[in-house]
């Protein structure tokens, strides 16, 4: 079967166009191997399909008769993606939350207060750390 087809019967893209387009773009591997569209996946090979900026991992196991249900996609494949790559996924979600685009105008005001934070707090700790020693220093000179 084709990597194309096999990518969209076991559920991993909606549609063949769409699967077949990733692959034109080099986005699916077979046993390390960048593979095109019209590549024939066999049982035992390794597939690496990066989606979602996700890279999922699997192990074809059988192949389909033609596009099968959600229930029934573990018997073609053995995934191994590692938990890694969902949790990384995850931080990136958070980081993207927060940021705001470029150009869309000044600083809030939580943003102004994050700011001076950061910038305050990273000499504030130097300047306490000497007044503390400076005021021992006094006190046992006294």
């Amino acid at each position: 079967m084709r990597i194309d087809k096999f990518l969209w019967s076991t559920r991993y893209f909606k549609t063949r166009n769409i699967a077949s387009t990733a692959c034109k773009k080099g986005y699916a591997k077979i046993n390390g191997i960048t593979a095109k569209p019209g590549k024939e996946v066999f049982p035992m090979d390794e597939v690496v399909v990066r989606k979602n900026q996700i890279d999922y991992k699997f192990t074809v196991l059988d192949i389909p008769p033609s596009r099968v249900g959600a229930k029934l996609v573990d018997i073609y494949r053995k995934d191994t993606t590692p938990k890694e790559a969902f949790e990384h996924n995850e931080l990136l979600q958070y980081s993207k939350d927060y940021y705001r685009k470029k150009g869309i105008g000044r600083p809030t005001k939580k943003d102004r207060r994050d700011i001076d934070e950061y910038l305050d707090g990273d000499t504030n700790t130097d300047e306490t750390s000497t007044i503390e020693s400076d005021s021992k220093s006094k006190e046992v000179e006294d």
